[in-house]
């Protein structure tokens, strides 16, 4: 099985992905941006992961690339192939469909508690009805046509979302690791100003490593979801 992911910045990579993909043996390829916009053709990859970053999918100018990246993304969907996109990763899947992406009320950062969505249907993952998890974002997304709402929390609505069998946006980071964490504090934390949903640098940094655990559990959760329903 190939793995393909695509990076958008040095200090926001695979985290606890990494080793779920090692185990597996599987082959593993990425397209950083940052380093090379190069995409590879579709029929060779197996998954596709699409990482998180700081920009917006709507810096088109800015970032040319993301032109391009949404329009691969699309036709790995419509391939019918599995995709998993973080944050900004989720973003992209819900612009590549044609939904909106747009500044949320307010800024989301640090570990906040998401809520799972009930909901009735078959071949569709299911969260935790509550779960501590990592966030750093400031826009949101409305759900692309078809989706269905995983998760949502007090800050934000759309925090999940699975389109199809096997198609999952996350708005937070499962694949948090206390190395990932401090990367990105340290080439963000100009955005940790005080506000109701954004937590301080030692509020972030100080979370048991159980808390870790959780998520990347999850994350693996996630990643077998997807590796069943490969098709």
């Amino acid at each position: 099985m190939r793995v393909h992911y695509l990076q958008h910045v040095p200090f926001e990579g695979l985290g606890s992905i990494k080793p779920w993909l090692e185990a597996k043996e599987y082959e593993v390829t990425q397209t950083r941006f940052y380093e090379s916009t190069d995409l590879p053709d579709t029929k060779g990859i197996d998954l596709l992961v699409i990482m998180g970053g700081p920009m917006s999918v709507n810096d088109e100018d800015k970032y040319p690339w993301l032109v391009p990246e949404k329009q691969f993304v699309r036709e790995v969907i419509e391939s019918g192939k599995p995709v998993l996109g973080i944050c900004l990763g989720a973003q992209i899947i819900a612009s590549s469909m044609g939904a909106r992406v747009f500044p949320n009320p307010v800024k989301e950062i640090g570990w906040h508690r998401i809520h799972a969505v009930d909901f009735v249907a078959s071949d569709v993952i299911r969260f935790p009805p509550s779960e501590m998890v990592f966030h750093w974002h400031g826009e949101t997304f409305d759900l692309p046509s078809g989706a269905i709402q995983l998760a949502q929390s007090d800050a934000c609505e759309n925090q999940a979302f699975q389109l199809g069998k096997s198609v999952i946006g996350l708005q937070f980071h499962l694949e948090t690791t206390p190395e990932s964490a401090r990367q990105i504090v340290s080439h963000c934390r100009d955005e940790l100003v005080p506000s109701e949903y954004i937590q301080t640098e030692k509020e972030i940094l100080s979370v048991s490593p159980d808390r870790y655990k959780s998520i990347n559990y999850l994350m693996g959760d996630v990643l077998a979801f997807l590796e069943r329903n490969k098709g």
